[in-house]
């Protein structure tokens, strides 16, 4: 007896007719289908609604197809490529005889907004691989996918429309929401730069004109705090193409800056057992042979010829640690060992995705290498683990926490990688935390925690991690005397807490829109002189301020006071001192907040011991 079928609308109608009229698909056994799917009648079901965190993907994926389409009719002969959903909306890949512009995108929309009106059903059809090749004959970038894929084809239609797609979308077109294009950038096919360059448009989509609004004021916001323009603004960094491009230049105040940062660390890790160590720029390839990194990573690795041999930039700053280890023999009672180093490091990094401080091609790293006994492993796992809530707290960011297990072409034994990964999952367990684990995507050396920060505008940044190694020391030969005589290998645990300082001066930056607490900010008070009658009163107490440790400046400049506020304000200082003959002539001082707000008159002693206090507090 044949079963009846009923659409996946049908079957949801019958069961709940007002989750119907808002379903965009269904899921069934965790599988997502279309509404059009025609299934068993008695096959359970759940609908999902545009609450649904796969619903948005839904509605942006289809967003990208209706983009597709406005181009594909607006641009007679464009050739397009892939449209995928992405983090906050989409993007499509186009190539025409000349690169889109900003200018395109309000004529795009337009067109976009006529197709929506339009309500195309948008119907799934299977295709064999032959009527594929055929109908995108005129559409290379579609060909070459079609090749690549074995078995059926699997495509959308709306209206004249069609392209590849595995789906779900949405019902129609009608049911599209409110949409922005964005951008338009450049793009390589398939991410290789030896392929044909593309115009990349990118937009973004919500069910709700407010969500979109809510999220447009958000990326004003994010453009506003954009770290590039801030730290050009505040004078903290530049970039030149004389010098390189991804080699950032650090301006006196950024260096400062970066200086609190890096001093920050070291004090924290001497406080928690750590030993400074420092290795050279670059090492001979052999050991990066050794090491593994010459068969997994040199495509993104610097070389050069000294005396007939080979040798690499830094990438990592883990080998020179093995070195140490091994300089000498170890006993289990030396360790744990806890290496820490702020080295920087070289990576050739694709000119594409090059951007500001976030991805830069030298870089220091706060690392650090642990070495240690096999039970001692999680205890070590636990103070990483601490140390991170301590550092993220005085920033002020909350955190995510992610395990990231064994990928293809891993190296290592089954045994090693299970005692890791067992590892980590037991930190993780009775962390409190949260946690997801994304399966296969761990180095290729060990599994890893990654620690996700979530910044002012609830941005996730990925920051520090803490990855499990029983291969380096293996590689390296690394051993330690056990307390019974024997020679036993220490496991290692390779760990970032800030992970790369520039990156992670960026994300400062745009969290704390460049107004950085008094413990960060490289000027934290200037004294402003009202009259010529000041100026030594503004100096000596200058001084009074640098000598207690405080980073003071002064504007004698022969300009009017609101000209020094608003310069001073530019540059988002924490305090002013406004210095005028009524404070020379009662020797107090008078400061104001960067917020606006002013202090009660005080003593010199009186606003020392204020900042003091801040700064102890480290205040975000």
């Amino acid at each position: 007896m044949k079963v009846a079928e009923l659409t996946a609308a049908q079957l949801l109608a019958q069961h709940n007719p007002d989750q119907a009229r808002t379903a965009i698909a269904v899921r069934i056994e965790g599988q997502l289908l279309d509404l059009s799917a025609l299934i068993p009648e008695e096959t359970r079901l759940e609908a999902v609604l545009p609450d649904d965190p796969e619903a948005m993907k839904i509605l942006r994926h289809s967003t990208a197809h209706i983009m597709a389409q406005a181009v594909q009719e607006l641009f007679p002969g464009v050739k397009i490529a892939i449209g995928p959903a992405i983090a906050d909306g989409f993007y499509y890949d186009f190539e025409y005889e000349r690169s889109f512009t900003p200018d395109d995108l309000p004529v795009i929309e337009d067109k976009m907004r006529r197709i929506i009106n339009s309500g195309y059903i948008v119907e799934r059809q299977e295709w064999n691989k032959e009527e594929a090749l055929a109908y995108f004959q005129d559409q290379p970038y579609k060909q070459e996918i079609i090749s690549s894929l074995a078995g059926g084809i699997t495509v959308y239609r709306q209206g004249d429309f069609v392209d590849l797609c595995r789906g779900p979308h949405l019902p129609s077109t009608a049911r599209a929401g409110s949409f922005k294009l964005l951008s338009v950038a450049g793009a390589y096919w398939r991410g290789d730069e030896k392929n044909s360059r593309l115009s990349r448009i990118y937009g973004t989509a919500f069910f709700e004109k407010r969500q979109l609004k809510e999220y447009l004021s958000l990326l004003e916001e994010a453009r506003r705090r954009d770290h590039r323009k801030l730290g050009k603004d505040l004078e903290l960094f530049g970039f030149s193409d004389e010098a390189g491009a991804g080699l950032a230049i650090w301006h006196p105040r950024g260096m400062l800056l970066r200086y609190l940062i890096e001093e920050f660390e070291r004090q924290e890790h001497l406080r928690r057992g750590y030993h400074m160590v420092q290795g050279p720029q670059i090492l001979k390839s052999d050991l990066w042979k050794k090491s593994g990194h010459l068969d997994y990573y040199s495509q993104n690795m610097y070389f050069t010829e000294i005396d007939e041999m080979t040798y690499a930039l830094k990438p990592m700053n883990c080998v020179a640690h093995m070195l140490i280890y091994q300089s000498k023999i170890r006993s289990y009672r030396e360790l744990p060992l806890r290496y820490f180093e702020l080295g920087t490091v070289h990576r050739h990094e694709r000119s594409g995705v090059l951007h500001g401080l976030s991805r830069v091609r030298a870089f220091t790293q706060d690392d650090a290498h642990i070495l240690c006994t096999p039970e001692q492993v999680q205890d070590e796992i636990w103070g990483v683990m601490n140390f991170i809530t301590d550092v993220m707290g005085i920033f002020g960011f909350e955190y995510s926490l992610e395990l990231s297990t064994r990928p293809d072409g891993s190296i290592g034994s089954d045994a090693d990688w299970e005692l890791a990964t067992n590892a980590l999952l037991n930190v993780l367990g009775n962390s409190g935390h949260g946690y997801k684990i994304n399966e296969g995507d761990g180095a290729f050396y060990g599994p890893k925690i990654d620690v996700k920060i979530k910044d002012a505008l609830k941005r996730e940044w990925q920051c520090a991690t803490i990855q499990c190694d029983f291969t380096l020391p293996e590689r390296f030969d690394l051993h330690y005397t056990a307390s019974d005589g024997s020679l036993r290998r220490p496991v290692m645990l390779h760990r970032v807490i800030l992970g790369s300082i520039e990156r992670f001066i960026g994300i400062l930056i745009e969290h704390y829109a460049g107004a950085f607490p008094l413990w960060l900010a490289p000027e934290q008070v200037r004294i402003l002189t009202v009259t010529d009658r000041a100026d030594a009163w503004a100096m000596e107490n200058r001084e009074i301020l640098r000598a207690a440790g405080i980073r003071a400046e002064v504007d004698l400049r022969n300009e009017k006071l609101g000209a020094k506020v608003r310069d001073a304000q530019v540059f988002k200082l924490p305090y002013m001192v406004i210095a005028g003959d009524q404070e020379v002539e009662s020797n107090l001082v008078t400061a104001r907040l960067r917020c606006g707000a002013n202090l009660p008159a005080m003593t010199i002693e009186e606003f020392i011991n204020r900042l003091r206090d801040e700064t102890q507090k480290k205040q975000n």
